[in-house]
């Protein structure tokens, strides 16, 4: 060891005199410069980048430079002990030669260690380098590769080494309190470990730029290599260096070179959409993964069925990150078909499940994943809260518990624990859950909105009242605004005049309405409901004239059913697909919100056989009464929809079993109360509507059955009302019963004048002071229209007075 080390301290000391011109004992910049170029013959370097380079090694190894000389030999020596370069490539670059003594005894220790020196370069090569880099599968093929990987290393070293310095290198800790996506980052059957914690780098710095600029000249040296093959090894190593390190946007350009180099290669397209979903790009990362996909199809199942799991793992998470969860479904399932041992892919099914409301199929999957892997915390928080979906609420806290045991500090399953606890109204360990995550996540308003209504449940106002502030800090919502002055309102109120439970609930027949503008109570109740699920999908956001284009522009082939008829069907993933162009303008989180109600309320009905398709005909007409755009029109659209089924494709008119159909399964599908022995009679009609195939029904004779109160859909007229108004505030007006302000219709009892708020008067609350046997109520929209009234009322009265006298 001691003559290893002789001989490397006496290839700097030639290499040193090599370049010491003036023979000062210093190398100035023109001397380094020299050096730098003479030891990469292969690279071109400009003259900016060998000034960069100069610049931070004088700036770096300040302490060793002469102001008049420049770098000494102990500086260099110690550039090289830092990892800023190899002596031995250096020297056998430069064609310099040891002397004969120091020759000698190398020799004499090679030849009684050459099989350990090979096995110790060698050892150390897998020590510093990640797996993929000696795995016979996907590793370096080429020597001259190594040698890129040993630079680029080294950059990075120097890279993260000032920007520490610097403080701009941010590591974020705090990834492991979340659940993990099951990212499947590298190749290979063990890649699916935990993932790193995220570090960012600050791209503005200058010590950025010139690493960047030092990373291009390794990859002029990668597009120099003697072959093709080389040049794709060389760029893709560069890239699995970069990724290792987070350097996603470097990583990506390398493994874009490297898809143009080869791109039938299943592995550049891989890994280029990993880089694409890390930087948030989830719809290119899509395309690569497809990309990736298509090439390991074609070239041959063998070569790359190892790969094929991962690749629709990936695929389906770059899919959810699109919010597109139904078709992200479809590919875990593959992923679990080919690899039944991949319980990251069997999470990810059961949690994607859950995402879309199949909450039995998600426990199954689920199970599975925990069975393969019993110390899987995310899947015990998903599984958990299946179960709570199912309402099995006792087995979901053990879960939970189970989740939080193996990770203490897993926010989602405290959250949702939390969640859990204010369902069954357990308020003070619901705020115990969310007191633990704020203390993880200081930042979670959501977290600290829910600690105030459940502290506010556990009948701790003050502290209810303060958490609530908090969230406010956090995001300035309206809705915020209106609790916190319902908190303030209750203080002043106190405790006997209306605090929670400050109600009696009255039956429907002792509402009575005063004027025909007035909502029946009943009405509004379901109307409330519907605008509820608008609100979720976010269908009012969707101009129908946008469902009209879809039909008119997007071809859908014709297919047959089990009963023989011709449909336009579509399997649930291309039903997302047409939603996600409708509600193009929807987050992803938004919209994965939108298809689990839409699945739960709409496709679940439409594919009452379970064969996974959907009539897309029904499916339009079923969704335009709660699209954007005058009621006429959307009535429209509907009847258009209709038409545009094959069995009424061309003519002016649908047949009446189509429209009888279409009624019944809209009451099915939004009235709730009526739907069950609707959605039975529907089934139950398939076999007669042949024979009223040949009775038609023009637009006219639609409409009237559309808006027939008892046996149409007379309530969408309701469900109008309140979209128009549902953002009218009546000025300082709260209801008498919530003590929330009044948004929306304000229904006003004649008599005893409390008001109260569509939600309580929908549920027929009152206050509890004001017990009547019937109560009169008059619905206003808007606060200049209760004024109006009011004016109208005081001339009417001034007017009869002077007669009486």
């Amino acid at each position: 060891m001691a003559n290893r080390g002789r001989n490397r301290s006496e290839k700097v000391k030639r290499i040193f005199h090599q370049f010491d011109k003036n023979r000062d004992g210093g190398l100035d910049r023109e001397e380094m410069a020299s050096l730098v170029v003479a030891v990469n013959p292969r690279v071109k370097f400009s003259d900016e980048q060998i000034n960069a380079i100069l610049d931070e090694v004088f700036r770096t190894y300040a302490e060793f430079i002469d102001p008049n000389k420049g770098l000494t030999h102990e500086g260099l020596l110690r550039t090289y002990d830092d990892g800023a370069g190899d002596v031995d490539r250096d020297f056998e670059a430069l064609g310099l030669e040891l002397n004969e003594e120091v020759t000698k005894l190398s020799e004499e220790e090679a030849s009684s260690s050459s099989i350990t020196e090979e096995r110790d370069v060698e050892k150390q090569r897998k020590q510093r380098t990640e797996a993929w880099a000696v795995s016979p599968n996907h590793g370096i093929v080429f020597d001259d590769t190594w040698k890129l990987v040993d630079d680029l290393e080294i950059l990075v070293k120097r890279l993260k080494s000032k920007q520490e310095k610097d403080g701009s290198f941010n590591n974020n800790n705090a990834a492991d309190a979340f659940s993990d996506g099951g990212w499947s980052k590298e190749l290979g059957p063990s890649s699916s470990e935990v993932s790193d914690k995220r570090v960012y780098y600050e791209e503005s710095s200058h010590d950025y730029s010139v690493f960047v600029k030092e990373l291009g000249a390794l990859r002029s040296r990668a597009d120099g290599a003697r072959s093709r093959e080389e040049a794709f090894d060389g760029h893709m190593a560069i890239g699995k260096v970069l990724y290792k390190h987070q350097l996603f946007k470097e990583a990506l350009v390398s493994f874009k070179r490297a898809c143009e180099l080869q791109p039938t290669d299943v592995r550049p397209h891989f890994k280029s959409g990993n880089c694409l979903y890390v930087l948030g790009r989830c719809r290119e990362a899509k395309d690569e993964f497809l990309l990736a996909l298509e090439a390991a199809e074609s070239g041959g199942v063998n070569q790359w069925s190892y790969l094929l799991p991962q690749i629709y793992v990936n695929l389906g998470i770059s899919l959810e990150g699109e919010g597109m969860v139904l078709s992200a479904c479809e590919y875990y399932r593959e992923a679990a078909i080919l690899c039944p041992t991949h319980y990251r892919a069997l999470k990810l099914l059961g949690s994607a499940l859950l995402g879309v409301g199949e909450c039995r199929a998600a426990v199954k999957a689920l199970e599975e994943a925990i069975f393969l892997k019993p110390d899987y915390a995310d899947a015990h928080c998903d599984l958990a809260s299946s179960l709570h979906s199912l309402g099995e609420d006792e087995r979901g806290i053990e879960v939970f518990q189970r989740a939080i045991d193996l990770k203490p500090g897993h926010v989602d399953a405290l959250y949702n624990l939390g969640g859990l606890y204010m369902d069954l109204g357990r308020f003070q360990r619901a705020s115990e859950m969310y007191a633990r995550v704020l203390a993880l996540w200081p930042n979670h308003w959501l977290a600290q909105l829910n600690k105030a209504v459940s502290l506010l449940g556990a009948g701790e106002t003050e502290e209810a009242k303060k958490a609530l502030k908090e969230a406010l800090k956090l995001t300035n919502r309206v809705e915020l605004h209106d609790a916190v002055s319902h908190l303030k309102h209750l203080q002043k109120k106190g405790k006997n005049n209306g605090g929670e439970g400050g109600f009696i609930v009255v039956e429907a027949s002792k509402f009575k309405t005063v004027g025909e503008k007035t909502t029946l109570r009943p009405d509004l109740a379901i109307a409330l409901r519907i605008k509820a699920f608008q609100k979720v999908t976010r269908l009012g956001k969707c101009d129908v004239e946008a469902v009209r284009k879809e039909m008119r522009d997007k071809d859908v082939p014709v297919s047959y059913s089990g009963s023989g008829g011709p449909t336009k069907s579509v399997r649930k993933p291309n039903v997302e697909e047409i939603l996600r162009r409708l509600l193009t303008s929807l987050k992803p989180e938004a919209f994965q919100g939108a298809i689990k109600a839409i699945n739960e309320r709409i496709l679940s009905v439409l594919d009452d056989s379970g064969s996974g398709r959907v009539d897309m005909g029904m499916f339009y007409a079923v969704i335009a009464p709660l699209c954007g755009g005058h009621s006429g029109k959307r009535k429209r659209v509907a009847f258009e929809a209709l038409m545009w089924r094959p069995v009424n494709e061309g003519s002016s008119q649908i047949t009446k079993a189509d429209a009888d159909k279409y009624i019944k399964l809209l009451r099915a599908i939004y009235i709730p109360s009526q739907g069950m022995s609707e959605m039975l009679e529907v089934h139950g009609e398939e076999e007669g509507e042949a024979g009223s195939s040949s009775v038609t029904v023009t637009f006219s004779q639609f409409l009237d059955m559309l808006d027939d109160p008892d046996w149409g859909f007379g309530i969408m007229s309701t469900v109008i009302k309140l979209e128009s108004n549902d953002r009218n505030r009546h000025g300082n007006q709260v209801c008498s019963v919530c003590r929330y302000p009044i948004i929306g219709s304000r229904f006003k009892e004649v008599k005893a004048r409390f008001s109260l708020c569509s939600q309580c008067y929908s549920e027929g609350k009152v206050p509890p002071s004001f017990k009547q046997e019937e109560y009169k109520l008059r619905e206003y929209v808007s606060e200049a229209e209760a004024m109006k009234a009011k004016c109208v009322c005081f001339s009417v009265q001034s007017h009869k007075k002077p007669i009486a006298t």
